[in-house]
């Protein structure tokens, strides 16, 4: 008899990603497609959304397959897939008719091409909510409306690819439906969009990890499913990397290490502040507040090569401060742990030694990584207990023992980095609950 096993989706601008894992959160099989780079051009960032279905399918039919082949001592009988859920980029939207037909192309989470709209939004939506600028859903919604008057239901890329999967359309998840105006305390659209927009454009909205619906027959046949399998509501990609890294309690808090610095801390209150870009969504019944420097490894190389900083990382000494109190920023502007679109790179005196300037630089991002996780707690968190890291950064070593020194809080290396083994976390609790 089969056992069962769980798979994880994460679909985003440059590829999509799989992970299939067991009941113990084992990897059984894993599977990756690139997609063709693209390059905005004029602030838009449009994708079609049926080439993404042939990548599903190919998806689907590797991993089934690696699941037939694969065996051990416990299950003769092999793993079957029980379950699936999908992340994607938040905010991409799609305009589509009753059925999912895509009316338009995505409108992907960076595109840029509705000023317009935002400045429309602007004069009618509070500005504590997370659907100003002119990337949010709902901005891309009004583009998208005004495009397409025929359309029926506006879908985000998660739930339009979960949906091909069960054939029913027009549900979506807490966490994606929040920059389209959503209100995740009070679990409800508000009476301020629902006289903008209508209802009927809008998703049934059910939280991440919920069960909406079991996998059309003629699927579950094709990629040898299990007979009752189910898909499960997903989430955004970055949330669902914080679920992968091994975070899941008030206090546990995630650093990307990545071009830019970005926290993450589950609490068990929201803290929205939209002076900070600091918005909470949903996670069970708690809270995973965020918010993002404009610091971090785009400073670094700004100054040095790949190369360079890996040949000066092991002559680093991080138990030994430097005394330099630098402020690393890549450009001018600043938005979190302070807002001020005028503040300047703070990088100067340069010492004459490469290496001390390098740790200079690491230890002012780390000043701002525990200056954000104590503004957090300002603003109403819990107090940050422990923190995860994913990113290129977090395979510093030198980098963990600073940032332990100045923040004063235990680092430990994210579980996994890959966001689609958060999304098979998902589709292995919504099982576990049956």
């Amino acid at each position: 008899m089969s056992a069962a096993a769980f798979l994880g989706i994460d679909i985003g601008t440059s590829g999509i990603r799989a992970v299939c894992i067991d009941k113990d959160e084992r990897e059984l099989a894993a599977y990756r497609i690139a997609f063709p780079s693209r390059t905005p051009v004029d602030g838009r960032n449009e994708q079609d959304p049926n080439l993404w279905l042939p990548q599903l399918d190919k998806l689907l039919s590797e991993v089934s397959l690696a699941l037939q082949q694969f065996h051990d001592g416990e299950h003769q009988g092999g793993y079957k897939i029980a379950a699936i859920a999908i992340d994607g980029t938040s905010s991409t939207l799609i305009a589509c008719k009753k059925d999912g037909t895509a009316l338009s192309p995505a409108l992907m989470y960076n595109d840029q091409q509705n000023q317009k709209q935002a400045e429309i939004i602007s004069h009618f939506a509070p500005a504590e909510t997370a659907v100003h600028g002119a990337s949010s859903s709902l901005a891309k919604a009004l583009n998208l409306l005004e495009r397409h008057p025929d359309t029926a239901i506006l879908c985000h890329q998660a739930d339009w690819l979960a949906s091909s999967l069960t054939g029913e359309y027009g549900i979506s998840d807490e966490n994606n439906c929040l920059k389209l105006g959503y209100d995740s305390v009070q679990q409800r659209w508000p009476s301020w969009l629902l006289d903008n927009i209508r209802i009927s454009l809008l998703p049934e909205v059910v939280p991440s990890g919920s069960r909406i619906g079991r996998v059309k027959k003629a699927l579950i046949n094709k990629y040898q499913l299990a007979d009752d399998c189910s898909v499960i509501s997903g989430t955004t990609d970055s949330n669902a990397a914080v679920l992968a890294s091994g975070a899941s309690q008030p206090g546990d808090a995630v650093t990307s290490l990545g071009s830019t610095l970005v926290l993450k801390l589950f609490s068990d209150r929201p803290v929205f502040d939209p002076q900070y870009g600091i918005y909470s969504h949903r996670l069970d019944d708690q809270w995973l507040v965020g918010g993002a420097s404009n610091s971090g490894g785009a400073v670094l190389l700004q100054h040095f090569s790949p190369a360079q900083l890996a040949e000066m990382t092991p002559q680093l000494k991080p138990e030994k401060n430097t005394g330099l109190d630098y402020y690393p920023l890549p450009d001018t502007g600043e938005r979190f742990p302070v807002n001020d679109s005028h503040k300047q790179s703070r990088i100067s005196p340069r010492p004459g030694s490469d290496l001390v300037f390098f740790q200079g630089l690491l230890e002012g991002i780390a000043n701002i990584e525990a200056e954000g996780y104590k503004k957090l707690e300002a603003l109403g968190t819990v107090p940050v207990k422990r923190i995860f890291t994913a990113g290129g950064g977090s395979k510093n070593p030198a980098w963990t023992k600073i940032r332990e020194r100045l923040t004063g809080i235990e680092i430990l290396p994210a579980k996994h980095s890959e966001a689609c083994f958060g999304s098979a976390l998902l589709a292995r609790g919504a099982c576990n609950e049956k």
